[in-house]
């Protein structure tokens, strides 16, 4: 009886070690699959640059600018006016003339949740112990019927990320999103497709989200994404209108 439970425990931490090796395998395939950590990093800078089809014909044209470490920049336009949302590297703040506010305003906590994930140049699952996030293999499923191979990504902050990697590339085909916000959660399906290089890098050109029962409410399909574009921290930076409220309030340095 003895004997056979240290083999039960052998086995249960040989299964354990290889789980984990197979997260960490997989994490390494798919920067392999997009190109290399070394093209990935030579990236400084990013923009990209597309058009969301909206009700009755509108569309929304949609910029995204980052720059490492992790500053971005999302600006949404139509009919004249534009929204934007940006993170400095400390502080996020907006302006969202849709809703009749025209003055910049500093973000909350949980409306800064999305833009820092966007903020992360090469996103969670690079270099992601030492940003705090834990990989897990959790085993086969299927997306729109195809095989897929799921990670579980546990960020720093407790948000979960479920990764769909291709099995042949390697590359996310979906991801499905968590975030626990006050006692609730909020969930999104993000698909991606179209990939294309981009300086020896793979990109997705289109990208679908909405809710899990409406999975492809807005599609996003990108018209160009260029790496290593003159971009400056003014791009970025906090307006002047909103530096002191953001010492009154304490939000420096939040992350």
């Amino acid at each position: 009886m003895r004997h056979a439970a240290i083999v039960l425990v052998v086995a249960s931490c040989l299964s354990v070690f290889a789980c984990a090796q197979t997260a960490e395998e997989l994490v390494n395939k798919n920067i392999q699959a997009k190109g290399g950590l070394d093209k990935m990093k030579a990236a400084k800078t990013r923009l990209a640059v597309g058009k969301v089809k909206g009700g009755r014909g509108m569309v929304l044209v949609v910029k995204q600018m980052n720059m490492r470490p992790d500053l971005v920049r999302q600006d949404t336009s139509i009919q004249g006016m534009t929204a934007v949302q940006a993170y400095d590297g400390s502080v996020g703040w907006q302006t969202q003339p849709f809703r009749g506010r025209k003055d910049p305003e500093l973000m909350g906590e949980d409306t800064l949740r999305d833009l820092l994930l966007a903020a992360d140049f090469d996103g969670p699952l690079v270099d992601y112990a030492a940003k705090g996030n834990k990989v897990e293999y959790i085993g086969h499923d299927l997306v729109d019927g195809d095989d897929a191979l799921r990670l579980k990504v546990t960020l720093k902050n407790g948000d979960i990320i479920y990764y769909y990697l291709d099995p042949d590339s390697y590359l996310e085909i979906r991801r499905e999103t968590l975030q626990f916000i006050r006692g609730s959660v909020r969930e999104r399906v993000i698909d991606l497709g179209s990939y294309k290089p981009v300086d020896g890098v793979m990109y997705p050109f289109s990208i679908s989200q909405g809710t899990k029962g409406n999975p492809g409410a807005q599609v996003i399909t990108f018209q160009k994404i260029e790496a290593n574009v003159a971009l400056q921290d003014s791009d970025f930076a906090l307006p002047a209108s909103l530096r002191t409220e953001e010492k009154k309030s304490g939000l420096v340095g939040v992350h």
